[in-house]
């Protein structure tokens, strides 16, 4: 294998092991969002998997369901573009160059 060819694949494996350790670390996080004043808080983790859902009792004697319902999509919603933005730039901190800007292909999440 030449010099250059061997270059490239130490710095593909460096940027494997900066990856797994990125995403473990992005798995611990967490990014709680609360909506309508407090109303409802959903909590991610780092990887925009929702850890946790908390509903206030006032919240749940509204007479309106259809408002509840939308107060959470949009706070679930919150939360996960949050998480994203925080996980693409950690795995971009992580790889520090090392990864090629390919369009569309949306890394890490």
């Amino acid at each position: 294998m030449s010099n250059p060819m061997m270059q490239a694949m130490q710095q593909l494996q460096l940027m494997q092991e900066k990856m797994a350790e990125a995403q473990a670390a992005l798995e611990q996080k967490r990014i709680t969002r609360s909506g309508g004043d407090g109303l409802v808080q959903v909590t991610v983790s780092g990887l925009g998997k929702i850890i946790g859902i908390t509903i206030s009792p006032e919240a749940m004697t509204a007479e309106d369901k259809d408002t509840l319902e939308d107060l959470l999509i949009t706070t679930i919603n919150h939360a996960v573009d949050e998480a994203k933005e925080i996980a693409n730039q950690d795995i971009g901190d992580a790889t520090n160059g090392l990864m090629p800007n390919i369009p569309g292909l949306d890394l890490p999440i």
